[in-house]
Formats: structure tokens, sequence, C-alpha cells
């Protein structure tokens, strides 16, 4: 076998799992179409306000449920059969994404809708994503868990390239509302790749039975854990300071470059091929270590300087493809 064959194998190993490859297909559709919509909501924020505080604002309130609901979100995800779960999340992420875009469409949208909806997003998005996260595992043996995890990233990540760019369309030809209407069809894919599952291929965990003090337990866990903690501790600060691409890129692309949301959409597309590498890269790997968690903040903190200091959009786009490898690797 040649060492192509060979790296290949072991970079995609887990693809194996029929399951798995089923998911990848519906969740790769849903993803494009999330993306479509995380690049249309902040310009509809700028296009209703102006304003770079309102639009730091909608993206606090969506993310602030996550911070409020989300260990306890992982507890629910624990204690209930986790494709059942994901069924009525994803069905309900949808319908959130059809009122949006019929309000916008139909030129009833308000910033009062806006902040509504960012809420019920991210309390959705609170029980979604840690049920979602925590599904993948249970569709490949043990073995190949790191893997399948990893790989479920590049799905993520190969999608900030084609759901920005199809964004971009969108907005420039039919009008922003459309953005979050094809979100909604998205989500019928991985729906029917749920419903069509077989549950006895799932290799479910036990339920985890109702008792007190699990949410806490489960936080003592983390923080006893060296390098889980150390993982929590560095997330939280560099969530914070860093990880806006949401807040930073659409106020770039309107008040530093002058360009509109063509622009706009293809600088969220150089960041997710950068990510797209870095996702493969640590597939490839397999493994988190402490040395290697530090290096990749490190190298995500010098290429988002650089960002910074771009004097031209074509060298935004440059520097923008490494701090998306960088952030995506972190």
């Amino acid at each position: 076998m040649s060492p192509l064959r060979r790296t290949a194998g072991r970079t995609f190993a887990s693809l194996a799992s029929p399951n798995l490859r089923r998911y990848f297909a519906g969740l790769t559709v849903s993803q494009v179409g999330s993306w479509v919509q995380l690049v249309a909501l902040p310009w509809l924020v700028l296009d209703l306000t102006g304003d770079g505080t309102m639009l730091g604002l909608t993206y606090a309130l969506q993310f602030l449920p996550i911070l409020l609901l989300g260990a306890w979100g992982g507890v629910i995800a624990d204690r209930h059969d986790k494709r059942r779960l994901l069924l009525l999340t994803t069905t309900l992420l949808g319908a959130l994404a059809a009122t949006l875009g019929i309000l916008t469409v139909l030129d009833r949208v308000t910033l009062g809708s806006v902040l509504v909806v960012a809420v019920l997003l991210g309390t959705v998005a609170a029980f979604d994503n840690p049920t979602r996260r925590s599904f993948v595992p249970e569709l490949v043996p043990p073995e190949q868990v790191a893997n399948a995890v990893s790989l479920t990233t590049a799905v993520f990540t190969a999608a900030r390239i084609v759901g920005p760019s199809i964004a971009g369309v969108l907005i420039a030809t039919v009008g922003i509302g459309w953005c979050f209407v094809v979100n909604a069809a998205s989500f019928a894919a991985v729906i029917l790749v749920l419903v069509r599952m077989d549950p006895g291929t799932i290799r479910a965990a036990p339920p985890l039975a109702r008792a007190r003090g699990q949410l806490r337990a489960g936080i003592r866990y983390a923080w006893d854990a060296p390098l889980v903690r150390l993982a929590i501790c560095t997330t939280f600060v560099i969530g914070v300071l860093s990880f806006n691409y949401q807040v930073v890129l659409p106020l770039l692309a309107e008040r530093t470059f002058a360009t509109g949301p063509a622009g706009y959409a293809l600088m969220f597309a150089a960041t997710g091929v950068g990510a797209l590498a870095g996702a493969l890269v640590s597939a490839h790997r397999g493994r988190v270590t402490a040395r290697g968690l530090g290096l990749a903040a490190v190298v995500f903190g010098v290429t988002m300087a650089l960002a910074a200091a771009a004097p031209t959009l074509a060298l935004e786009f440059v520097v923008l493809v490494p701090m998306g490898a960088a952030g995506m690797v972190f």
C-alpha cells in the first residue's frame, strides 16, 4: 500500500461505519445551510441598524443560553435517547430559521424579532450541541472515536467554505431572507437520516439514571482532570477574546475594506479553507496533547494579529487561511 493510501486510510478510518457515513451526508447539507444563516444574520442586523453594538448584542443573546444551559444540556443528553433528542432539536432549529426567513422575505422583520429568534436559537443549541457531539461516538467503535470527532469537525469546516459562498450569492441576488429559508430546508437532510437510521446498530451508552448532583459531578470531574481543565480554561479565554468572527468580519468588510456581501462571504470562506486543513490535520493525528493545544493557541494569536494589521483585502484573505487553520486545530 502506498504512503498516500495509508495516510488516507488512517485519516478517514471511522468512515467505514455505515451509520457515520449516512449521518455525515445529512450533516454536511445541514451545516452548509447553517453557515448560510451564520453569514446572513450579522448582515441582516447591520442592514437593520448599521450598529456594531447591536450586532454584538445579537450574538451575546444567542450564546447566553448556551453559557447558562450548556452543562445542563449535557446532562439531558446523557439521560435520553440521543437520536430522538436530535430529531426534536433539529426540527426546532429548522422552524426558527423558517420563521426568520418568512419575516425577512415579507419585509416584516425587526431588530426585536431578530433578538427573540437569537435567544431561542441559543436555547435550542444548548441542548443540540452536547447531544450532537456525544452522538457521534455512538456510531463508531471506541478506537475510532477520536477520528470520528475530528472528521465531524472537518464536515463543519468544509461547510464554512461552501455556505458563505452561497450566502454571498443569495444576498446579492434574491435577498437576505432566502438565506434563512435555505437553512430551514437544509435541516430536512439530517431529519431524514435520523428517521431512517436503525437504532439497533447504534452503540448507545446506557441512559444516565436521574439523580441529584449529576451536574455538579460533571463539573467536578472536568475540573479534576488536568488536561480537561486546561482545555476549558484556555477555551474560555480565547473564546471570549478571539473567537468572534461573526462580529468582527462583517464590520471589517463594511467599514475597513468597504466591500459588499460578496467580499464579506469570501472572508468567511477563507477562514473555512484554513479550518478544513486544520481539521484534517487533527483527524490524522488522532490525539490531543497540552503542548499541541498551547502551540495552536500561540499560532492562532499571531495570525489574528496579522489579520488585524492587513492593509488590503487581498492580504486579509491570505492571512485568514492560516488563522482559520490554527483556530480549528486549537
